[in-house]
């Protein structure tokens, strides 16, 4: 029989309560991951908070003690007002065209009078179509018998080929806005005007067209690196690999935006590594805004780069953990709610004024995100390292310096939601065409994202400002290439 001393009874029994406590949170963390993933099976994440907590309340900290924030308690209230007239229907769009018609009386109206008329507007649609273009160029013998005179072809985007730049643009804004991929474009010119082009001819269409674009993406590059302050952000995308038979290759879309020139360039690299983004962004000198991901870290080790963070970021990992720590995680949800809306009061009060607005934030913001690291500093040893509001803890404190270099420029966003809304339209895309047939593709893909999210984010008509392009490009200056960009454009 073996017998043991009080003091080894002691060390077993602290063991134990070591493991059980590596289980549980073992378990937690588990048990968090299996929510997150019913979340996003689910449906759409939402990552709306509406505090509980009274929004002018008094700092979280009184003396060294750290206080919690309480509920708001709650009463029903009932009241009466007047009903609201419905303000009717939307009113029409002045520059659609009109078609009158125009219904007389059955009756005989010889002899009447008329006394006025009764006017009502509604919409019809008027499908599209295609349009054969027959350019006819005559020709003439000259008097002297000294050849034949004739006028020049005019230039199109892609030479010998039969689709004009008005079509290539349809095609185009049709892929990769309305995502609609090749093959259904396909069905639809069939059924509606019985044209059945090759998917392969619709290929080598974008290719040409992507070739001919290929310095204005230069150029929009350039535009962006220029500046000294841009956002940076990457999302995967699924490319065909001849080296992989039947399978894909996952591959990553890099994107920098630049907030306040409007404009967003995609940048195709077949990996996540440090190469792609230090490729790019060589020679660059400024303020780079992006998540904690640990290749910007790398890029940040150049003393020229500056790596500014994304307050969303930290926000959302506290949002995570509200099923498992509710009561923390709403005291810090609160507190970036408080920023958000001195934001907003910012921004509205200085739209142009981006000294101003700094001065401001520092004022205002920047005393809110240090109550919260404070408040982390009291909480983050009663919880454990693995759970969900610790992680949330942990990565607040790691992306503390970058959240703080915010407010060195009154021009840097709070968070990276910008960039983020860029790429959403490539998000929705790849659901439809699910990958792209090479990397050359995938990177021809990336050009046009980054001419059409540029578009969007000028409010500018994308399929307008391609077909313009298209046309213009062929015979435009090459030092003069930035005149094609969105938003830079020549009104004639």
């Amino acid at each position: 029989m073996v017998t043991m001393t009080y003091q080894e009874l002691l060390v077993e029994n602290r063991d134990l309560q070591k493991k059980e406590q590596v289980s549980t949170a073992r378990i937690t963390s588990l048990e968090h991951q299996l929510a997150q993933l019913y979340k996003l099976i689910g449906g759409f994440k939402s990552e709306s908070f509406i505090t509980e907590t009274v929004i002018d309340q008094l700092s979280l900290f009184s003396g060294d003690t750290v206080e919690t924030i309480e509920e708001t308690p709650q009463e029903t209230i009932t009241y009466t007002r007047d009903k609201q007239k419905h303000r009717g229907r939307n009113a029409l769009p002045e520059h659609l065209p009109v078609r009158e018609v125009i219904i007389e009386p059955e009756g005989d109206t010889t002899g009447l009078k008329k006394i006025g008329e009764e006017v009502s507007e509604t919409l019809e649609y008027t499908p599209a179509s295609l349009v054969k273009r027959r350019t006819i160029r005559p020709k003439y013998a000259k008097a002297d018998g000294d050849g034949v005179l004739i006028a020049p072809l005019p230039t199109r985007p892609i030479d010998k080929a039969i689709v004009e730049a008005c079509l290539l643009a349809h095609i185009l804004v049709s892929k990769y806005i309305d995502h609609l991929p090749f093959y259904r474009q396909i069905r639809m010119f069939k059924r509606d005007f019985g044209w059945e082009p090759a998917q392969s001819t619709m290929g080598d269409w974008m290719a040409g067209c992507c070739k001919l674009l290929d310095p204005l993406y230069n150029a929009l590059k350039q535009k962006i690196l220029a500046s000294d302050y841009i956002q940076a952000d990457e999302s995967p995308i699924k490319v065909l690999d001849s080296d992989k038979k039947g399978r894909t290759h996952q591959g990553y879309q890099w994107v920098y935006h630049n907030p306040v020139q409007k404009l967003v360039i995609f940048n195709y690299r077949p990996g996540r590594g440090p190469n792609g983004p230090k490729e790019l962004l060589a020679g660059y000198k400024g303020h780079l805004q992006c998540d904690g991901y640990s290749v910007y870290d790398k890029i940040g080790a150049d003393p020229d780069i500056t790596l500014a963070g994304c307050l969303v970021h930290a926000r959302r990992k506290f949002h995570d953990a509200l099923d498992s720590d509710k009561k923390r995680s709403q005291t810090v949800l609160g507190l970036f709610r408080k920023m958000y809306l001195e934001e907003r009061n910012i921004k509205e009060g200085t739209p142009d004024d981006f000294g101003k607005r700094k001065l401001l934030r520092e004022k205002k913001i920047k005393p809110l995100l240090a109550q919260i690291k404070t408040w982390i500093g009291a909480e983050q040893f009663k919880v454990l390292p693995k759970s969900p509001i610790g992680k949330a803890m942990a990565y607040f404190i790691n992306q503390y310096p970058k959240l703080n270099a915010i407010f060195d420029d009154g021009r840097i966003e709070l968070d990276n939601n910008l960039i983020e809304n860029a790429i959403r339209p490539m998000a929705i895309g790849r659901k439809n065409y699910l990958f792209c047939g090479s990397h050359d593709a995938a990177q021809n893909a990336a050009m046009l994202y980054s001419f059409f999210g540029s578009c969007k984010m000028q409010n500018i008509n994308p399929r307008e400002w391609l077909e313009d392009t298209l046309q213009r490009i062929p015979d435009h200056s090459i030092q003069k290439l930035e005149e094609l960009l969105p938003g830079y454009q020549i009104k004639v």
